[in-house]
């Protein structure tokens, strides 16, 4: 299981989630026996607990960069929602 857990570590971003996706597929379109389903399914917690902790990791250094450029001791959320319905206006 550590095993499996350090590769996954060491997956970036963007492989985790293709292989994530590739695996609820797999779940989805497959019949697959119990063993397969529970293994899918552990590694797809592992990837998603993965994904979760780098998009953490990324809102943190936003938040970080934005103080720094700022030059304030505050750190402010990131605001993810009003850059996409600036997008959207546009």
């Amino acid at each position: 299981m550590e095993n499996a857990e350090d590769d996954t570590q060491k997956l970036p971003f963007e492989e985790a989630v293709k292989r994530l996706e590739s695996i609820v597929e797999s779940m989805e379109a497959q019949d697959l026996p119990l063993e397969a389903l529970l293994a899918k399914y552990e590694e797809g917690t592992r990837l998603a607990r993965h994904c979760q902790t780098k998009l953490d990791e990324a809102e943190l250094k936003i938040q970080r960069l934005e103080k720094t450029a700022k030059g304030e001791m505050v750190l402010k959320p990131a605001v993810f929602e009003d850059v996409t319905r600036e997008q959207e206006t546009r």
